[in-house]
């Protein structure tokens, strides 16, 4: 991986500031740089450059840091990932909730079609009459119910030679919305459903914001998707425009590694982020985003097998998706090397300790980062805030808020 952190001492400085400022505190230990989270979020808003930055909370899931980011100009709004938990969010004053997946949670759908403050700050996504459906049931299903606003969810993946015997499919796979025309006819059945106000659309470009771009294959690809796409999503908005009666609110699109892209682009009325809040590895292979790590994991050494080796209590906090070293969490102290065999553990993790470095011994604290932002927090119940070297705030994660939204 290419490091945006600096030189290795930097790593360094920062375990020993880290192992000072938590010494009181018990292993496992979750901690935000809070200069580097603030740093990065004002990072963020100079790289979209005026477009409203919707915060992504699954990439946070601290509400307190939420609220933190949420006080920079440029932030607005949120893009949750579950039903409840945007309604937990809305009920702790939050505002312009986008919940950025659909939802089949009937008990969810019925809180929210029966509360009207609720109905006002939540957007949910759909993107088949399955969604619109659930939606009747729900406000049809309970009393004083009100219409939901919804957006559609446009696939904004690249297809290439989808028409030959050789189609190829770079991207996620999310919605079946891909074309123009495939969005107009989903409209044409919203219209069916009054239950349902279509008021926005995303486009969420996963092969662009979601990868690196650390060699000539992806940078080439970006370019090219970037350009597809650029024109595809004028023409959905265009074929959506002309079938519901009021302007679209919302047309969302792009992630933390596609800010600048979409930063000049008339056709979206905002981007999203909450990655670059925190920096995990992931990131380290895009170039030029210019944001810091800021989340970080204490585990305490509990043993030495050997002069060069030294276990931790804890650990494998392994990332969703593609399994593979990239999901691993990476020791910011390069001379702990995984072991093979083992890897991050369950309840220990052992390193041998390259030639010539000093191995930790037991009860000193070692470092780590995790490979996606957010996962982390689901590990913790506190997490805490450094600044100065010091401890200067403990904050519940959502689970530690007894939240846990899957």
């Amino acid at each position: 991986m290419v490091s945006t952190m600096g030189p290795l001492t930097t790593f360094g400085s920062l375990a020993r500031s880290f192992s000072a400022a938590t010494a009181s505190l018990p292993g496992p230990v979750s901690v935000i740089d809070l200069a580097a989270f603030d740093e990065n979020a004002r990072t963020l808003v100079a790289r979209a450059a005026g477009k409203p930055i919707r915060l992504a909370t699954k990439s946070v899931r601290v509400r307190g840091l939420i609220e933190r980011a949420m006080t920079n100009p440029g932030f607005q709004g949120l893009m949750a990932y579950s039903l409840a938990e945007a309604l937990w969010l809305v009920s702790h004053g939050f505002t312009d909730v986008l919940v950025a997946y659909p939802t089949v949670d009937r008990r969810s759908l019925s809180v929210l079609a029966g509360d009207e403050h609720a109905r006002a700050q939540i957007t949910i996504m759909i993107d088949s009459q399955d969604h619109l459906a659930l939606i009747r049931q729900a406000v049809q299903g309970t009393p004083g119910a009100g219409p939901i606003r919804v957006a559609l969810d446009i696939d904004s993946s690249l297809r290439i030679l989808e028409r030959t015997g050789f189609p190829i499919h770079v991207g996620v796979r999310r919605s079946p919305l891909h074309s123009a025309a495939e969005a107009a006819q989903f409209v044409a059945q919203c219209a069916l459903y009054p239950e349902a106000s279509v008021v926005g659309l995303m486009f969420y470009n996963a092969q662009i914001a979601g990868l690196g771009d650390s060699n000539i294959a992806l940078q080439l690809m970006k370019k090219l998707s970037s350009a597809e796409l650029a024109q595809r999503r004028g023409e959905v908005i265009a074929a959506v425009s002309a079938q519901v009666a009021q302007p679209l609110e919302i047309i969302n699109g792009g992630g933390t590694g596609s800010l600048h892209l979409l930063a000049e682009t008339d056709t979206v009325t905002e981007v999203a982020a909450g990655s670059g809040l925190l920096h995990p590895t992931l990131f380290d292979t895009y170039r030029g985003l210019g944001q810091r790590p800021a989340a970080f994991y204490g585990l305490d050494i509990v043993r030495n097998p050997s002069a060069r080796h030294a276990t931790a209590y804890s650990g494998g906090y392994v990332a969703s998706g593609p399994v593979g070293p990239s999901r691993v969490p990476s020791p910011i102290d390069r001379a702990l090397k995984l072991i093979g065999s083992e890897g991050m553990g369950e309840v220990q993790s052992p390193f041998q300790i390259s030639r010539g470095r000093e191995t930790p011994q037991v009860g000193d604290r070692v470092w780590f980062r995790h490979a996606k932002a957010g996962e982390q927090m689901e590990r913790f119940n506190t997490t805490h805030c450094i600044l100065n070297s010091q401890v200067v705030q403990s904050l519940p994660t959502y689970r530690g808020e007894g939240q846990n939204f899957g």
